[in-house]
């Protein structure tokens, strides 16, 4: 319990479960948050380029497009000048739940942090901040 990779990675859990309810509402998965944040913010990615902003794994993030592909909630088009490669387009169902999602997942971060006076938040914050930039050197 005195790890600090050990505990992050409980709280990760923590958060999936307290988002796993409201998202199965809505049509999504936790696992398939970070990717919907990222097409949100900029539509029509490379795999490629959800692989270096959502930092999983190659197969996973195959996967993972997969299910969303299946679940109605992206599409792959072709790249207009490479041909081995696919832009990944959120549809208009994944489009219609971005409020919703975003409000789930800070309802459950919400409740993961009841008990927090807001400077306790706010320094917690700050400090996962600094742990994920120490983890890009790595």
């Amino acid at each position: 319990m005195d790890s600090a990779a050990y505990l992050a990675s409980q709280m990760a859990k923590g958060f999936a479960r307290a988002l796993q309810q409201r998202a199965t509402k809505l049509g999504f998965s936790p696992g398939q948050f970070p990717i919907l944040l990222e097409l949100w913010s900029e539509d029509g990615l490379t795999q490629k380029q959800l692989l270096e902003r959502v930092d999983i794994e190659q197969a996973t993030m195959a996967n993972t497009l997969s299910r969303m592909e299946r679940d109605g909630l992206v599409e792959r088009r072709p790249h207009p000048s490479d041909k081995r490669a696919q832009l990944i387009f959120l549809t208009d169902k994944a489009a219609a739940i971005q409020a919703e999602a975003i409000e789930a997942a800070m309802a459950a971060d919400t409740d993961l942090l009841k008990n927090f006076r807001s400077f306790e938040r706010e320094l917690l914050l700050e400090y996962i901040r600094r742990i994920l930039e120490n983890s890009r050197h790595l």
